[in-house]
Order: structure tokens, then sequence, then C-alpha cells
């Protein structure tokens, strides 16, 4: 089973995928490649839908070239997740290095069902969720699924089941960077601002409490 661990700051792809991080781009191609992306739609000063911090973070992540999904023959598949780890590695490196570290994740053996915890600090206070992201058979051209199932019917922002919504800036995003983004820039672009933007709200009106 293939483990990705951001807390404690360490990344293991194993498994099916069996990637490795010398398998990334050479230094330049991977730079050239990440201005090419619109990665910061980022990138409109007039409505910023990301934080600097998030933007700055996102443009060091590898880009991924491979367009296989879950259905696809296993040898593209294959290729794809090693992109995938490669990028979350990546990831996690960043956030170690900036004392960021706010998420523990864990795939399964075809790397289609990612669960684990993330974590978001509010008034210097840590509020923690079990955390599950779902890659649907459309995937790359169709973004993740990610559900925190312990707060579904608590906020306006999820749908049933917990599966939490990101209509508004991340998937457009998404979808023209299809295949560069991945899990990663699910988790940068998604997951972490959405959880910036609900836990002082979910905080506020009494539904979570600190760790």
């Amino acid at each position: 089973m293939a483990e990705l661990v951001a807390a404690g700051a360490t990344a293991t792809a194993a498994g099916a995928a069996g990637a490795t991080a010398t398998s990334s781009p050479s230094e330049t191609q991977d730079q050239a490649r990440r201005e090419d992306a619109d990665v910061a739609g980022i990138k409109n000063k007039a409505k910023p839908a990301f934080d600097d911090s998030t933007r700055q973070t996102v443009r060091k992540l590898p880009l991924l070239k491979a367009r296989a999904g879950p259905r696809d023959a296993q040898d593209v598949w294959k290729e794809r997740l090693k992109e995938e780890y490669v990028c979350l590695i990546e990831y996690v490196k960043i956030n170690k290095e900036r004392d960021s570290d706010w998420f523990s994740l864990k795939a399964n053996s075809e790397g289609t069902s990612w669960s684990g915890t993330c974590w978001h600090y509010h008034e210097n206070l840590r509020y923690e969720f079990k955390v599950i992201i779902e890659l649907p058979v459309g995937y790359p051209l169709t973004p993740p699924e990610i559900k925190i199932p312990e707060l579904n019917k608590k906020t306006i922002k999820m749908y049933h089941g917990g599966k939490i919504c990101l209509d508004v800036h991340f998937n457009p995003l998404w979808t023209k960077n299809v295949p560069r983004f991945g899990v990663a820039h699910a988790l940068a672009l998604g997951l972490g601002p959405w959880l910036a933007a609900e836990v002082p709200n979910l905080v506020q009106n009494g539904f979570v409490s600190a760790v």
C-alpha cells in the first residue's frame, strides 16, 4: 500500500506505482512547464482566488504529463501514479521546509482512493478531520472528490455525504490545467483554502472542537 505522510514530514511511494523522487523532470524543463501553466487563476490580481502563499506553493509543484485515468491500461495508469507521488512528495517537502504540515494520507493499492487526516489552525488551536479523496473514473479530466464525512450538513459549502464544494474557484482552474494538476494540487488549491474559509465559521457555530 502506498503511503504519504506529511505529519512526520516523510513520504514513501511504494506499491503498484513504484514511484521515486528521481523520476521527476529536469529542473529547467520543470520550471518552464510550471510557468506555462495557468496556476493561480490564481494570476487574477483584481480578484484573487488564492492567497500569495498558496500561489507561491503551487508554482513550485511539478506538473503532471500523463493523461491516463483509473480505467486506462495499467501501464499508463501506473505512469500517472508515479507522477502523482513525485508531486505529492515535493508538496510534503515544501510543507516541511515551512513547518506547515497539515495532512497525512494513505492510498489504496490502486491509487484511486486516498484517506487520512487533515488539520487547520484557528486562533492557535488545532482542528483535525478525517478526509477521503476519491479519483473518479473520469480522472484526470474530472477533478478529485474530497470528502470530510464528519462535517456533513454542518456547512452549506458541502454536498450530501460530506463532499466539499469546490465549484467556484477550483474546478474551473482544474479544467484549464488538465492533465497537469494532480492530487497535490487538489490539496493545495482545493482542500486547504476550503478549510481556511470554513473552519472559522464552524468554530463560531460550535460545530467543531479543537484537539
